[in-house]
């Protein structure tokens, strides 16, 4: 038993991202007690106060600072995440954002010079690096299984054509399925290849009524000749692979999403009952040479290990689980697909 007292976590926003994303895991997370939530949405603060009574519900930001917990977890819209964890920062908590880490090359800079000048931990939730598909993809790639892969296909791609309300679907900074989907798609590319050395962009607004971008496709340059093909979309009525990664002596093709995200969203927990993270063997991938084709086992998802990372990092001031400056290149991506900004990719 860990003889020291928990890590006080301070949670700001109680939505999808909050409820589903964090909450759970964070109270799942040995070491770790979810201490204080800032919530003003009625129904966030009732479904909050059901399912973690003994945490305090604040009404600002401002409340959470007085309280100084040992960790804050910014999970409100995109457009405030600069804001509010800027003011954590300055206050001295050790501070994590979920993605993306800001809207703006700028701003993230800024974020993590604050940081540095308050020497305090700053970290952004990139979960997906804990799926198991991409866990599955790595270890595929760092086994030389597939040989010298040359193009690796990754895919996030729905079937929502009705416009849900949202901020999301409205023309702020940060909104936008680029937004939405891109840093995750971005960064397991460039931690698996590194960062590119040219970006191409298309970027689209499909659905009638739409304000924002709904559908966009990246292309990647790596070093070593290898091309990352990274397509997002909420109006794709046939979606393809979730992972296509071609090799020259095999490839990897798999179909479905890691079943972490169904499960919290359905309000399931990492510490409930059952396997968590495992795919049936139904969903698995396959290892291809043409018509040769075998299953391959899907490691387990592990979202919790972020936690489990940031805990220790905290404890013992050591590096966090996600670096800030992986977050700054996927933005230099990002404004660059949008055509916002020139950047010599060769020189990160």
């Amino acid at each position: 038993m860990d003889p020291k007292p928990p890590l006080r976590v301070g949670l700001v926003g109680f939505g999808v991202a909050g409820a589903a994303f964090h909450a759970p895991i964070i109270a799942a997370t040995p070491g770790l007690v979810l201490t204080a939530a800032v919530a003003t949405n009625p129904v966030a603060k009732e479904k909050l106060g059901e399912r973690y009574p003994d945490t305090q519900i604040l009404a600002s930001v401002d409340d959470l600072v007085a309280l100084d917990p040992d960790i804050a977890v910014v999970a409100t819209p995109n457009e405030t995440h600069f804001s509010i964890a800027q003011q954590l920062l300055q206050a001295g908590i050790a501070t994590v954002v979920d993605k993306p880490l800001a809207t703006s090359v700028s701003e993230a800079q800024a974020l993590i010079d604050t940081a540095t000048g308050y020497d305090t931990l700053l970290t952004c939730y990139l979960n997906r690096r804990w799926d198991g598909d991409f866990r599955t993809v790595r270890e595929l790639i760092d086994s030389e299984t597939l040989g010298d892969v040359f193009r690796f296909e990754s895919r996030f791609e729905r079937w929502r054509p009705t416009i849900k309300p949202g901020w999301k679907e409205r023309p702020t900074a940060g909104s936008g399925v680029l937004f939405d989907l891109g840093p995750h798609l971005i960064d397991q590319a460039i931690q698996l290849f590194g960062p590119p050395t040219k970006v191409y962009s298309e970027i689209r607004t499909i659905r009638a009524n739409a304000e924002v971008d709904d559908s966009a496709f990246l292309a990647l340059s790596h070093a070593g000749e290898v091309t990352s093909h990274l397509a997002m979309s909420a109006i794709t009525a046939v979606p393809g692979p979730r992972f296509r990664v071609l090799g020259n002596d095999a490839g990897y093709l798999k179909y479905g999403f890691d079943p972490q995200e169904a499960d919290l969203r359905a309000g399931g927990r990492p510490d409930g009952v059952g396997a968590w993270g495992e795919e049936p063997k139904s969903k698995w991938g396959e290892l291809c040479q043409g018509e040769e084709r075998s299953p391959v086992a899907t490691l387990p998802g592990c979202y919790p290990t972020f936690y489990t990372e940031l805990a220790k990092a905290v404890r013992t001031g050591g590096e966090p689980p996600v670096d800030p400056q992986d977050c700054v290149i996927a933005l230099k991506v990002i404004e660059q697909a949008l055509g916002e900004s020139q950047y010599r990719f060769p020189t990160l």
